[in-house]
């Protein structure tokens, strides 16, 4: 019984360490345009020719399913966004790292970098 609840605590510690350190990378690459509260609002948002996406509403617009593979795609620069200007991660280094499984809606599994999946899971939180 020790050792299940030890697992356990263990588990939780990572998974808010995790969210903790999705929420930073967000706050010190992402809000300045997309807002901390990720609606699309950020101190940029105003000057910015495309108005940065409501984040918070990235599964409630695919249906309610969240659309990780999309976001990986948009994130780690396999999909270009005009929005930015040039394909994402405007910021480069800083979302290289180590890579990770990232369990999809379907089961299937996809790699990402560490910093890029800490992000995504960051945006699964902020979801309406």
């Amino acid at each position: 019984m020790k050792t299940t609840l030890l697992i356990a605590a263990m588990a939780a510690a990572g998974a808010a360490q995790a969210e903790t350190a999705g929420a930073t990378l967000y706050a010190r690459h992402c809000a300045v345009c997309h807002g901390i509260d990720g609606a699309g609002s950020g101190p940029m948002a105003g000057v910015l020719v495309i108005k940065p996406a409501d984040l918070t509403a990235l599964a409630s617009s695919n249906g309610g399913i969240f659309p990780t593979a999309r976001v990986v795609a948009r994130i780690d620069g396999q999909e270009a966004l005009v929005s930015h200007g040039s394909p994402m991660p405007v910021y480069g280094p800083f979302f290289e790292g180590p890579k990770m499984r990232i369990i999809l809606e379907d089961g299937e599994q996809l790699r990402a970098s560490a910093p890029v999946a800490l992000l995504v899971e960051h945006l699964k939180q902020l979801q309406d």
